[in-house]
């Protein structure tokens, strides 16, 4: 059987991942509201500590999503992983649509809604390595490009939410937000989730996982023949998906550090997730013609060296103008490392085990610097009085990234092919 066109492989992966994604960034959008719904409790500062942790708390179960789907993925098929993940995003979307406020049922809905936030954890666990499975081993010369559209269509998703965050919080007023008009979007999501799922229905298995012998135990033989690949994809994911969610929480440190209006930090968002659209298929091309470390090398020190101007500018010059500027930048920067970082992540396993591998290792990067990055972000303002410590934690992030390709470059567990990439 001939493999279809490149664009349809693309099309195919993303625009699920695309969708499961929408739901991710819809919650974080709107925190505020949330928290307000869902977690009352006197005291704002309290309230939004418990919706981001709630939020936090979905990335606590994704390494077992990982291990359950990505495994399913490597004695299945990327076919069937990648279906599996979207039909149980769709579950916990109508779950979050749908649950009651607390004012109507009581500590029932805050339980709820963190249900619903699990089994979206458990079912993106899973996605992203699945998908970049599916995309890299379809293409043999473009890897780069071709996984790139990950995180571009995570861009045409964050687009789209801030989107509606911007057109919900500047058209209704703040008790229509809380009454109705914050749950939009999550139906929205409930009427495009289908057509994911018909088009990954439809997709046909890549031609190395059919050559390949699928493993009857791909966890433990990941485990027993290369951890040291899992440490090595994990550390290259670490500032990515730091830099990923602190631009996630600009709409929330724009209006509780910033004092701007809500529409403000969405607006920025937005421009954001423009340029990580545009960006990352770029950067996935380049990294086909000269290597993948050099690029990423280049952008975690341009992350290590700049986080802290950006967030002064912000808090020195607080306005739309200066949230757009480094909303832009961050993303900028983010776009040129992430649209690399998935046909590395990928090179480093054998087709046996490399949807489980680039799962794992990506979704236990998440659970401990993405998902909770907002989290922290807003505790150590709380604790220090400083609205600059989210650039210190993305400075951190930086930094272990660094010392992660560094060792990419050098090691000599890679494959023939990572060798080459990493050149």
């Amino acid at each position: 059987m001939n493999s279809p066109p490149l664009h349809r492989i693309i099309l195919a992966a993303s625009i699920g991942n695309a969708l499961e994604w929408f739901d991710f960034l819809i919650y974080g959008y709107f925190a505020v509201t949330i928290s307000k719904l869902f977690f009352p409790t006197g005291n704002e500062t309290a309230s939004l500590l418990l919706a981001l942790g709630t939020f936090g708390a979905s990335y606590l179960v994704r390494p077992l999503g990982a291990i359950v789907i990505g495994a399913f993925t490597d004695r299945a098929g990327r076919k069937a992983g990648l279906t599996l993940s979207i039909l149980l995003m769709m579950i916990g979307t109508t779950m979050t649509a749908v649950t009651p406020t607390y004012a109507t049922v009581g500590i029932a809905a805050p339980v709820l809604i963190l249900l619903a936030r699990l089994l979206q954890g458990f079912s993106v666990g899973g996605e992203f390595g699945s998908a970049v499975t599916f995309v890299v081993e379809q293409s043999k010369s473009r890897k780069g490009f071709a996984a790139s559209w990950q995180w571009a269509s995570q861009g045409v998703t964050a687009l789209l939410a801030s989107a509606f965050g911007v057109l919900l919080t500047g058209l209704l007023p703040e008790d229509q937000l809380l009454a109705w008009g914050w749950r939009v979007p999550f139906f929205f999501g409930l009427l495009i989730g289908p057509v994911g799922l018909y088009i990954r229905r439809r997709m046909i298995e890549t031609p190395e996982f059919v050559a390949a012998k699928p493993t009857a135990t791909p966890v433990r033989d990941l485990l027993r023949r290369h951890p040291g690949r899992v440490l090595l994809a994990f550390g290259a994911s670490i500032v990515s998906n730091s830099s990923n969610y602190l631009i996630l929480y600009i709409p929330t440190y724009a209006v509780k550090q910033l004092g701007l209006p809500q529409a403000t930090g969405f607006t920025a968002t937005m421009v954001g997730a423009a340029i990580l659209t545009a960006v990352s298929p770029l950067s996935g091309h380049w990294s086909d013609k000269v290597g993948r470390t050099g690029i990423m090398l280049l952008m975690a020190w341009l992350f290590l060296v700049t986080a802290y101007p950006v967030f002064y500018f912000m808090v020195a010059y607080p306005s739309l103008a200066t949230a757009i500027l480094a909303a832009s930048w961050l993303s900028l920067v983010k776009a040129g490392y992430s649209g690399v970082l998935p046909s590395l992540m990928s090179e480093l396993f054998p087709t046996e085990t490399r949807g489980v591998g680039v799962s794992l290792s990506y979704s236990i990067s998440v659970t401990i610097f993405g998902g909770f990055a907002p989290f922290v972000a807003t505790w150590l303002i709380a604790m220090t009085g400083d609205s600059l410590s989210p650039s210190f934690y993305l400075m951190f992030t930086a930094g272990l990234s660094i010392l992660a390709l560094m060792l990419v470059r050098q090691s000599t567990l890679r494959q023939p092919e990572a060798a080459a990439a990493a050149s």
